[in-house]
């Protein structure tokens, strides 16, 4: 782990976009620029946790400004490399206490990103930031998947979420703590890398609590970006909160 980056050093970054290739496909991105495009209207939108641009650069190619606020530096010079990435305002810090001297209509965490602040206080200072940052009717929009513990036969506490011929996923759950953490074993030139990343996993009901502890209320929430309605089966959901206009 690199003290300055995180858990998203250079090593991860230089391979960040091609491990997670699947996400970078336009089917993937395109109904997210959507609800976010729609949430916006005519304002700005922060994006916590930029990263390589994934969301912001084709967000802000639909005339949305956005400003991101990421801890990794080595992400966010992949960022800069790409087309338009240079015109990108990034502040460098954590996205749960880092702030940004402006006001935006929508702030969102994309992709399980929630996840990677490790505690509850820290989950729960995200979104007092973002209701900071929000205009009086502005949305704070949160990506992230639903806990697969109906996924674990009993006693054991690790299930697979990705299997291909070059990448193997798997999920490490400490049910007392609500902890999570990801392994990733990937083929490289014939080797096989390892990466591990710990996430603190988190309910619908209790993300719902920690948005009316910062003032905010649920608008929407969806089983994806397609807006696809949210069931007992979904395995992630979209949720929107708003700040209230007074």
């Amino acid at each position: 782990m690199n003290d300055d980056d995180g858990y998203f050093g250079e090593h991860v970054a230089a391979r960040y976009d091609e491990s997670s290739a699947e996400m970078f496909d336009p089917a993937a991105v395109e109904p997210v620029v959507e609800v976010l495009v729609d949430l916006a209207g005519d304002g700005r939108a922060l994006e916590f946790g930029i990263g390589t641009g994934r969301i912001a650069l084709p967000l802000a190619q639909r005339s949305v400004p956005v400003h991101g606020i990421e801890l990794s530096k080595a992400m966010v010079a992949r960022l800069r490399s790409k087309p338009g990435g240079d015109e990108i305002g990034v502040t460098i810090g954590d996205f749960a206490t880092a702030t940004v001297d402006t006001t935006f209509s929508v702030a969102y965490l994309v992709f399980n990103t929630i996840g990677n602040l490790t505690t509850q206080e820290a989950q729960v200072a995200c979104f007092r930031n973002a209701a900071a940052h929000l205009e009086p009717g502005g949305c704070f929009v949160i990506e992230v998947g639903v806990p697969a513990l109906r996924s674990l036969p009993p006693g054991e506490t690790a299930c697979v979420f990705h299997i291909s011929e070059t990448n193997w996923g798997i999920d490490e759950y400490d049910v007392a703590t609500q902890g999570l953490r990801s392994h990733h074993f990937e083929l490289v030139d014939g080797s096989v890398e390892y990466f591990s990343v710990p996430f603190r996993y988190v309910w619908p009901s209790e993300l719902d609590l920690m948005a009316q502890l910062a003032g905010m209320g649920l608008r929407e929430r969806w089983g994806d970006w397609t807006r696809e309605p949210f069931t007992s089966d979904s395995r992630k959901h979209v949720s929107v909160w708003e700040k209230p206009l007074t």
